[in-house]
């Protein structure tokens, strides 16, 4: 919502001043970039470091990344000017489209009343393979010194290697000099060289190829609570696998499923939890040391059935009188209209509790000025009301990892009838059909070097913690959270695009972009309007949510 700016006029002669000091400021207004299109990439948007990361595809020449169209947002809460007009008089630096070389950071600023740069960088993956026969473990790439490393068995006939596969450049367009075809069968007592050659560039390659004693090695194994994570490296041909006992057991059992490729294998052992097992890998009749894990607890989220509720200064809040906080919801800043938008109800047929929790988006009237509210609820906080703007933070403290969400829930959905703001990239209009939305994430925003990078409201002040640390500052949309973010290890999602009249269950899994790190926190978000952080959505959408349960295994 847009607040005009009262100017006052201080006639300060009558004091004796000779003369007046303007210290009247100007607008505030944060400018972002909110999306970038192009050829052959895809763009992550960092707004918390403005910061933009376009992540090229194989065969995008990072010499010449072109850039076809830019989005640009803006949040102001003190200009009279309509983000529309803020935009047309925005200035940056430099042209953002056109084609660029991104092999160095690209810098703008972006610039109205005050200048906000900017930084874009590149990053390229390419897929490499360089595999010879009885190969142990997985070669070895070092893309800057452009050397790739295999070993293979001692004992192994250095003067006749078997290539069974060779790519060190984008495919398709990658060409070699010699083939692996002309490698395979010759020696490779020494190194030899392979030229590759793409976008009018060469590359000379180092291949080693080396003896090792290692035949069989456990590279990696990760408990969870109720899951095991098993990796390992043995002979390229060789009956691969994993042993496995629990401590205090006399018999080895075999791993079942194990997944091979070339000399690397892995597994998932299902575990019960709070249990010490130990582990070994084995190629052939070789065997690795064992290794000592113990598995995690099983732990729920506190209320997770939405039993416990309380009134304080006639705003509901769902946990129990005197209790630390666990959930919130948007009550407090609704009361500002006299509105409760979320709260108690019947619960589900054959829950075993009393309760379960109602949602409700609504058009509301506040100061005079009609503003929409999602029906919410989320872990974390409400902290506090800028104006009708609500400062949030979300999550808590949680170090488990489980595999998957199981919820119930029904939802009545409506048709937008607001909308104040949409999604960059987004064509959401009045007349659309709302979606509610839940989902649930893990990640390290919680650890000591995040906290600044998510903590911070649109004013810069580091309102988050490390109990609940990403701050939503719903005036800021660079603020609001994303589930691409580099710092999310885990996230699964339940979108109602269509009601649900009946009590239904179901499963939100969580997939998970990291097995070896453990999380700070966890969230939950729960909305009846999926784009209620932009004031956009139906005040006829309603959700009822009840009977939450984490699952490990």
């Amino acid at each position: 919502m847009k607040r005009p700016i009262i100017l006052f006029t201080l006639l300060l002669a009558a004091l004796g001043v000779s003369c007046i000091e303007n210290d009247i400021p100007y607008p505030d207004a944060t400018l972002s970039i909110e999306r970038i299109t192009g050829q052959g990439f895809t763009a992550r948007i960092e707004p918390s470091t403005r910061s933009v990361v376009l992540t090229l595809d194989e065969q995008t020449d990072i010499r010449r990344v072109a850039i076809d169209e830019v989005t640009f947002g803006v949040s102001s809460y003190t200009s009279k000017l309509t983000d529309e007009q803020m935009l047309s008089e925005m200035r940056l630096s430099r042209p953002l489209t056109g084609e660029f070389d991104l092999r160095a950071p690209l810098y703008v600023t972006l610039s109205l009343y005050e200048d906000f740069e900017w930084t874009i960088t590149a990053e390229q993956h390419i897929e490499r393979s360089f595999e010879v026969g009885r190969q142990v473990g997985a070669t070895e790439f070092d893309p800057e010194l452009f050397t790739a490393t295999a070993y293979v068995a001692k004992g192994t006939d250095l003067t006749r290697i078997d290539v069974a596969s060779l790519k060190l450049g984008p495919a398709r367009i990658t060409t070699y000099s010699p083939t692996a075809e002309e490698l395979s069968g010759t020696s490779f007592e020494t190194v030899r060289f392979v030229d590759i050659a793409y976008y009018e560039e060469t590359e000379r390659w180092l291949l080693y190829v080396r003896e090792t004693d290692r035949l069989v090695e456990l590279t990696g194994a990760y408990a969870w609570s109720e899951v095991i994570w098993l990796y390992g490296t043995g002979v390229a041909g060789e009956a691969m696998g994993f042993r496995y006992r629990k401590a205090g057991d006399t018999q080895w059992l075999d791993v079942p499923d194990v997944a091979t490729s070339g000399g690397s294998f892995s597994a998932r052992l299902a575990a019960a939890p709070e249990t010490t097992y130990e582990i070994k890998a084995f190629c052939g009749d070789e065997e690795s040391d064992p290794a000592t894990v113990t598995t995690d607890p099983v732990r729920q989220l506190p209320n997770s059935s939405f039993e416990e509720w309380c009134t304080e200064d006639e705003i509901v809040y769902p946990y129990a009188p005197g209790a630390a906080p666990y959930w919130s919801s948007g009550n407090k800043g609704a009361k500002i209209a006299g509105s409760t938008l979320t709260d108690k109800c019947d619960p589900r047929p054959g829950s075993e509790g009393r309760y379960a929790a109602d949602l409700r988006s609504e058009f509301a009237n506040i100061f005079g000025v009609g503003k929409f509210a999602a029906g919410n609820l989320f872990i974390g906080d409400y902290v506090r009301n800028e104006g009708t703007n609500g400062v949030l933070t979300f999550g808590r403290s949680f170090v488990l990892r489980p595999t998957r969400l199981r919820i119930w829930a029904k939802y009545h959905q409506g048709i937008i009838d607001r909308v104040k703001s949409v999604p960059a990239g987004s064509d959401i209009q009045v007349g659309d059909p709302d979606h509610g939305h839940i989902y649930i994430a893990l990640g390290t925003w919680g650890a000591p070097e995040n906290l600044e990078k998510y903590g911070k409201d649109s004013k810069g002040v580091l309102t988050g913690t490390a109990d609940s640390p990403v701050c939503v500052d719903t005036r800021d949309v660079a603020t609001f959270f994303r589930n691409d973010g580099p710092d999310v290890i885990a996230y699964g999602e339940k979108v109602f695009d269509s009601s649900v009249e009946e009590w239904t269950e179901f499963t939100i899994d969580l997939n998970y972009n990291r097995y070896d790190l453990v999380p700070t926190n966890i969230m939950v978000v729960c909305s009846a309007s999926r784009w209620g952080d932009y004031f956009t959505g139906s005040s006829k959408s309603e959700m009822w949510v009840d009977d939450f349960v984490l699952e490990y295994d």
